[in-house]
C-alpha cells in the first residue's frame, strides 16, 4: 500500500515565508514605495493614455499629457489650500494680540492661586524657550531630511510612471514567461481586475476625503469657527496618520475656539466635532466607501492599515489596502487560494 504524501506546506513554512516578505518589504521601503506609487498612478493613468491613443496621438505624447492633468489637478487643490491659508493669515496680527492678553491673565491667575512670582514664571518660560530651541533643531534637521527624500520620490515616482506606462507591452510578456502554465487570456483579466481594483480605491477614498471634509467644516460652521473649511480638510487629510494625525489637526482650530470666545465650551465643542466624524470614517465612511469597493473584509482592511503603517509609515496606509484588493481578486480566481479568498472576502456567499 502506497503512502499520500502531503506536499502542502506547513504552518511552519507560511510562517517563514510571511516574516521574510515583511523584512524584505520594510529594507527594501526606498525601493518599493515610489514604485508602487508609480504603478497605482499607472493604472489610474492608464485608461486615459488608451482613450488619447485612439485618438492618434503618440503613446509618449498621451503619457506627459494625461501626468500634466494629475500636476494639474494636485496644483489646483494646493492653490485652494494656499488662498484658504492667506485669508487665515490676515487675522494672525489679531490672534497674537488675544493670545498675549489671553497668557497675561493667565500669569496674574497662576501668582494670585498658585503664589508663582512672575519672575518665577519667566525663569521657567525661558528654560522652556530654551529646552524648545534645541529640540526645534532637531525638528528642523528631521525635516529637511524628510523634504529631501520626499524631493527625490518627487523627481523619481514620474519617470517610473513615464516607464511603466511606455513599456508596458513589454511588462506584460514578462508576465506571459513568468507564468508560462497559466492561460494569457486569465492573466489578462487579472491585469484588467488589478487596474479596476486601483480606481475603485482611489475613487472611495477620494469620497472619503469629501464626506470627512465637508462633516468637519459643518461641525465647525455649525460651532461658528473661523476658517472652517480649511480646518474641515486639513483634518479630513491628516486622517490618514492613525490618531496622531487628528490630534494635530485639531489643535490648532481648539486654540483659535478658545481665543476667540474665550469659552471652554467652544474647544469642547471643536473636540466633539472631530471625535464623532472620526468615528464615522473609521467605523462606517472607509470601509463602506473602500472595502465595499474592493470587496474586503472590514477587519482584515483594518489589519492592512495597521501592517502598511509599520512597514512603510504613511505610504503603506495609502498602498496596502489596494494591494490587498489586488490578493483577494487573484484568490477568487485560483481554486488552490480559495481558502485565502474566503478570509479576505467582504460577504460570504450562502450555498445553495
Amino acid at each position: 500500500m502506497k503512502l499520500q504524501v502531503n506536499t502542502a506546506p506547513s504552518y511552519l513554512t507560511i510562517l517563514q515565508y510571511i516574516v521574510f516578505g515583511g523584512v524584505i518589504l520594510y529594507v527594501g521601503r526606498p525601493l518599493f514605495i515610489p514604485l508602487s506609487f508609480a504603478l497605482l498612478i499607472s493604472c489610474i493613468l492608464y485608461p486615459i493614455c488608451i482613450w488619447l491613443e485612439q485618438r492618434k496621438i503618440k503613446k509618449m505624447n498621451a503619457i506627459l499629457l494625461s501626468l500634466s492633468l494629475v500636476f494639474i489637478l494636485v496644483a489646483g487643490i494646493l492653490y485652494l489650500f494656499v488662498l484658504q491659508l492667506l485669508s487665515f493669515s490676515t487675522e494672525w496680527g489679531a490672534l497674537q494680540d488675544k493670545l498675549a492678553q489671553t497668557f497675561s491673565e493667565l500669569s496674574v491667575w497662576v501668582t494670585q492661586e498658585l503664589n508663582i512670582s512672575v519672575e518665577k514664571q519667566n525663569e521657567w518660560l525661558k528654560n522652556l524657550s530654551q529646552q524648545s530651541g534645541s529640540d526645534a533643531m532637531g525638528f528642523v534637521q528631521k525635516t529637511i531630511s524628510a523634504g529631501t527624500v520626499s524631493g527625490v520620490l518627487f523627481i523619481l515616482i514620474p519617470v517610473y510612471v513615464v516607464l511603466i506606462l511606455y513599456h508596458r507591452e513589454r511588462w506584460v510578456e514578462v508576465l506571459y514567461r513568468l507564468f508560462p502554465t497559466q492561460r494569457k487570456e486569465r492573466i489578462r483579466e487579472i491585469l484588467h481586475l488589478s487596474i479596476q481594483s486601483y480606481y475603485n480605491f482611489i475613487k472611495g477614498m477620494l469620497l472619503v476625503y469629501l464626506i470627512v471634509g465637508l462633516l468637519n467644516s459643518l461641525g465647525l460652521y455649525i460651532l461658528g469657527i473661523p476658517h472652517p473649511v480649511l480646518f474641515g480638510f486639513t483634518a479630513s487629510i491628516l486622517t490618514f496618520i492613525p490618531y496622531v494625525g487628528i490630534i494635530i489637526a485639531a489643535l490648532l482650530p481648539i486654540t483659535i475656539s478658545w481665543v476667540t470666545y474665550n469659552s471652554i465650551w467652544y474647544p469642547v465643542g471643536v473636540i466633539a466635532v472631530f471625535s464623532v466624524v472620526q468615528y464615522l470614517e473609521a467605523n462606517v465612511i472607509f470601509p463602506l466607501a473602500v472595502s465595499s469597493r474592493l470587496k474586503l473584509n472590514a477587519l482584515v482592511t483594518i489589519a492592512a492599515i495597521v501592517i502598511g503603517g509599520i512597514l512603510w509609515g504613511v505610504a503603506g496606509l495609502i498602498l496596502f489596502i489596494p494591494f490587498l484588493g489586488i490578493m483577494k481578486m487573484i484568490s477568487d480566481r485560483t481554486p488552490d487560494l480559495k481558502t485565502w479568498s474566503i478570509l479576505l472576502g467582504g460577504e460570504s456567499k450562502k450555498e445553495a
